[in-house]
């Protein structure tokens, strides 16, 4: 199902949809960093507090609705005549890896309810590995979308 009327509006839809996913890129490589940095602070300090704020708003006011709009213009572009050949494989590859992105976003913010209540048991160097997670994704989904290699 597309729809006729989105295509004068796909380049605008294209750019809107990267300008979304660069915001919502920023703060999945940004939150776990700080969670790295708060693994190292004493709970309760005044430290731990200014970092629960930054993680609350960064993934609040920043990566959530950056991570809908990504989803909002992702939708409309796959709703575009012609945007899609789906007979290709790519974008069932490039969907799972967004449906995983979304997915590791939920784990981060349950993460973020733990050091919110002081509750954190994981190490630093949990945080560090987790962090290479929307790297790995990111690349997969770069690739599915420029080269379409199947």
């Amino acid at each position: 199902m597309t729809f006729d009327f989105l295509v004068p509006f796909y380049l605008w839809t294209k750019s809107f949809h990267l300008i979304s996913v660069i915001a919502w890129m920023a703060g999945i490589f940004y939150l776990p960093r700080l969670f790295v940095y708060h693994c190292g602070v004493e709970r309760g300090s005044a430290e731990g507090e200014r970092l629960k704020v930054m993680e609350r708003r960064l993934l609040k006011q920043i990566m959530s609705p950056a991570m809908m709009a990504t989803w909002t213009f992702g939708i409309l572009l796959v709703l575009t005549p012609g945007a899609v050949d789906w007979h290709s494989g790519w974008w069932h590859i490039k969907l799972l890896s967004v449906l995983l992105m979304t997915g590791f976003q939920g784990a981060m913010s349950k993460w973020r309810r733990d050091f919110m209540e002081d509750r954190n048991t994981r190490p630093h160097t949990f945080y560090r590995l987790a962090n290479e997670v929307p790297t790995v994704l990111m690349v997969i989904i770069v690739i599915m979308a420029i080269v379409k290699p199947f």
